[in-house]
């Protein structure tokens, strides 16, 4: 559910990749369970993980996977070091501009915030990570933007003092509440974003066309929303 605002002219391929012989090489962060994250084996493991390698397996194609920084996970799929964005990424007009999306696996999902009172400052200094829909959202609010790299430093700068709230996905935040007595939710929900959808880059529709057809089918099939049920619990929102 996170979202790039480019400010960069993307790299325009001349073709699309031939993928019925080429490993088709699907880019996560690692680094937003309960997405995506890094095991213990230094695999990457998570949601997108089990859903990538279904969707792979139903589009009859060989997959491998590659980490990458969030902040470039964009410029670096035009580029040309993976084929497919697969890492919590919402679907927004920004960045339909650069890239292309299949159809959404997982439904538009609120933000929330947190602190560490119910009456925590969400007007003051709020942090998020950086070129998200939720920092967007925080530098339109007037409140001070603190920016981070990663979730976890969201968390630091928290309970430091550094940041008077945390404004975030909400999927991520949950757990972090539930298993931290000391932060508690503040505020009330905030819908954002048009649901999160692999990113393919606009040359290869031939790609894009597989997954969405895969995607397709595990709707239709129920496994989609077993998976989504498996990660995020029986409450979160399916299809």
């Amino acid at each position: 559910m996170k979202s790039i605002i480019l400010s960069t002219t993307a790299l325009v391929l001349s073709a699309g990749v031939a993928f019925a012989d080429t490993t088709v090489r699907m880019g996560t962060e690692g680094a937003y369970a309960p997405y995506n994250f890094i095991n213990d084996d230094g695999e990457v493991d998570g949601f997108e993980r089990e859903l990538g390698d279904a969707l792979c397996e139903a589009a009859e194609l060989k997959c491998e996977w590659v980490t990458n920084e969030w902040d470039s996970i964009i410029p670096n799929l035009v580029s040309g070091n993976y084929d497919t964005i697969i890492a919590g990424m919402s679907i927004t007009d920004e960045r339909e501009e650069v890239i292309d999306f299949t159809q959404a696996y997982i439904p538009p999902e609120a933000s929330r915030y947190i602190g560490l009172s119910e009456d925590a400052d969400i007007d003051g200094v709020v942090a998020s990570q950086t070129s998200t829909i939720q920092s967007a959202y925080v530098a339109e609010s007037g409140a001070t933007l603190l920016e981070y790299a990663t979730g976890d430093e969201l968390i630091a700068a928290l309970r430091s003092g550094e940041a008077d709230s945390v404004f975030f996905q909400g999927s991520f935040l949950e757990p972090i509440v539930e298993e931290n007595a000391d932060i508690v939710w503040v505020g009330e929900p905030v819908p954002l974003g048009g649901g999160v959808a692999m990113g393919i880059r606009e040359s290869d529709a031939e790609l894009k066309a597989k997954f969405d057809a895969a995607i397709e089918k595990m709707k239709a099939d129920g496994s989609l929303n077993t998976l989504i049920s498996k990660w995020f619990g029986e409450g979160a929102q399916t299809f």
